[in-house]
């Protein structure tokens, strides 16, 4: 899931469309002689700017967000990690057993499907180590989730349930398998990419550029120059599409720079940032000019998900909905600091204005907002083909959140409708949707968090 990093993209300084007028756009990427950059300016398709974000994330959301996903209610997500790909066979052959997920207790038995296979024995053992799931759970932990599942079966639930209702799905500790890198790369990673990339995103037949970043025509400045042309003249909607999985794209190779395997000495792992690493995959020079694209990305994606956040604050400000673990005394605590995340969101002055998509001929619309969710959808049932157990868990959880972000954006009059007393009927999020939704938006976060520590250091290093 980590193989790459980025999209490639245009030249720093261009022109782009915001909403439905046109503007020109400041964002600029400023060099030093240690090849330190600096973000500034207006995106493309919103009226933010960087600065704005980066003041607002990093001092206001991120430290609350953070303590949030450690709360019970979303540091345990359930997830199954046994479906098989969908399109394609299996093409594993390290049989490894530290490569899977090991279930708990009461579930063991089942099958497990083989882990992606490694150019070297080395390599696959680093993924035995790497790529595992820690499945510890205490016994504690366990009974709680026998009573969250009869807590959430006691609802009515208005949309597909997908992992949470098969019996493969386990509960995994998210603190315990933190996003970073995991040593997955090779055919089974391109593979993965190239499938989101080239058969997913719109583009007409006449393109015959790869919109995969790890293709080999990466980085070609007159081939990259005449399809950023091409793709800021497509319709908002598919570009915005196309904007969403680049910056996810990003954000994942940010937290792979950020939680980088340094060393092994000693028996003991140390995890740090990797500036190196994080160059290469963003720095103007190493990326011919294509490393701003990357990040543009990134922080329009995380409009994308704090818009989505402040859409659905009405739906958790309702005392019926309460965000239950069975500890009354921590399930308050929990939904005192997402409320007072809400309310910092309210205060967040440039959102961005999804009414510009789909607000065309309504037959058109209708069509394209279908084929805009299908799409997407297609896309999450990629990551069952994934080849890394802890990169494919990363995976499912923030395209389930970006999903979710999605469905919100597009369910305001349902949610302005909503019943106050009432907790099953009209629009309706599971404990699985909340928590990736949560989640997702907190790696968001975090690599924007990352970003600027970066910065840093790089200025350190003159």
């Amino acid at each position: 899931m980590h193989e790459g990093g980025g999209l490639s993209g245009p030249p720093p300084v261009e022109t782009g469309q915001i909403g439905k007028g046109k503007a020109v756009n400041r964002f600029l990427l400023m060099e030093t002689s240690s090849t330190m950059f600096v973000l500034t300016g207006v995106l493309d398709d919103c009226f933010c700017d960087v600065e704005s974000i980066d003041v607002f994330n990093n001092f206001k959301i991120y430290p609350q967000i953070k303590k949030l996903t450690e709360r019970d209610y979303f540091r345990y997500y359930r997830v199954n990690l046994k479906r098989p790909c969908p399109f394609w066979p299996d093409d594993g052959h390290c049989s490894i057993k530290d490569c899977h997920v090991e279930p708990c207790p009461e579930v063991r038995g089942h099958s497990l499907p083989h882990c992606h296979s490694f150019s070297s024995t080395s390599e696959c053992e680093q993924a035995k180590e790497l790529g595992a799931i820690n499945s510890t759970l205490s016994n504690q932990s366990k009974e709680a989730f026998a009573d969250w599942t009869r807590h959430d079966d006691a609802q009515d639930h208005f949309c597909e349930l997908d992992d949470e209702t098969s019996p493969d799905a386990e509960y995994v500790d998210l603190l315990l398998n933190p996003e970073r890198y995991t040593g997955y790369k090779g055919p089974s990673a391109w593979r993965v990419w190239n499938s989101i990339y080239e058969e997913n995103c719109f583009k007409p037949r006449s393109v015959y550029r790869p919109l995969n970043p790890l293709a080999p025509s990466r980085g070609e400045s007159e081939a990259s120059a005449c399809f950023y042309d091409w793709l800021e003249g497509l319709c908002l909607e598919k570009r915005v599409f196309y904007r969403l999985i680049s910056g996810l794209h990003s954000s994942i190779n940010i937290h792979l720079c950020a939680e980088y395997l340094l060393d092994e000495g000693w028996g003991r792992a140390v995890w740090g940032p990797n500036i190196q690493e994080f160059r290469l995959r963003f720095d103007t020079a190493e990326t011919k000019g294509e490393g701003t694209r990357r990040l543009k990305n990134l922080y329009f994606l995380y409009l994308i998900e704090l818009r989505a956040l402040y859409k659905v604050a009405p739906y958790f400000e309702r005392a019926i909905v309460n965000l239950y673990t069975g500890n009354a005394e921590e399930d308050g605590e929990t939904k005192e600091l997402l409320l007072r995340i809400f309310n910092e969101i309210k205060t967040f002055p440039m959102h961005f204005d999804e009414k510009s998509m789909f607000a065309g001929n309504k037959i058109e619309a209708k069509t394209l907002k279908e084929e805009f969710r299908l799409h997407f959808k297609n896309i999450s049932r990629i990551m069952d083909c994934v080849g890394c157990s802890k990169c494919r868990l990363w995976g499912k959880l923030q395209t389930q959140g970006l999903g979710t972000a999605l469905k919100i954006l597009f369910s305001e009059k349902e949610i302005q409708n909503l019943p106050e007393h009432s907790p099953s009927k009209g629009f309706q999020l599971t404990r699985h949707e909340i928590v990736a939704l949560i989640n997702a938006f907190a790696r968001l976060s975090t690599s924007i968090h990352q970003l600027h520590n970066f910065r840093l250091m790089l200025k350190e290093k003159g």
